[in-house]
């Protein structure tokens, strides 16, 4: 099985109510939106930062708000900003030591496809396409529920 972690899954959720808002948002704001810990928005915010894809506001009227569009943000980049390189497999990895076996490994060559494909469909994944956000809509309240779509929340 294919899976991601949950702190991943969670740095979409985040950054999916950073592309609804207006503005910046707080950790605290994030937290109540999203009903993602505290402490882990705060632990994600500042990957996410690292990573180019959040800026961190200070001050008095300071928070956190996307680094690019949404429309300009893959999928692909956030997962490797807390997962690293997209790899159906250890080995398929780039710059991946080799394992041992590569000389007698018959399964190799036919997963380099498959991870190129899953990579491919995340970059053309735009965090846009999972958070949509049309003009007149109202800003989700922090009360509302979020939804659980493949593992993902939408706001």
């Amino acid at each position: 099985m294919i899976r991601m972690s949950k702190l991943t899954d969670y740095a979409i959720l985040i950054l999916a109510h950073l592309a609804r808002a207006t503005g910046t948002l707080t950790a605290q704001e994030l937290a109540a939106r999203s009903r993602v810990p505290l402490p882990t928005v705060s632990k994600l915010a500042k990957e996410l930062s690292k990573a180019g894809l959040v800026i961190s506001h200070r001050g008095r009227n300071g928070g956190y708000g996307l680094a690019r569009p949404a429309e300009d943000i893959s999928v692909a980049e956030i997962v490797e900003a807390l997962e690293g390189p997209i790899a159906l497999t250890e080995c398929a990895k780039p710059g991946k030591i080799d394992c041992g076996i590569e000389d007698t490994c018959l399964a190799r060559a036919s997963w380099d496809p498959v991870s190129r494909a899953i990579e491919g469909a995340l970059r053309g994944l735009a965090l846009s396409s999972i958070a949509p956000f049309r003009a007149g809509d109202a800003e989700p309240a922090p009360e509302d529920k979020p939804v659980r779509i493949g593992g993902v929340h939408a706001p």
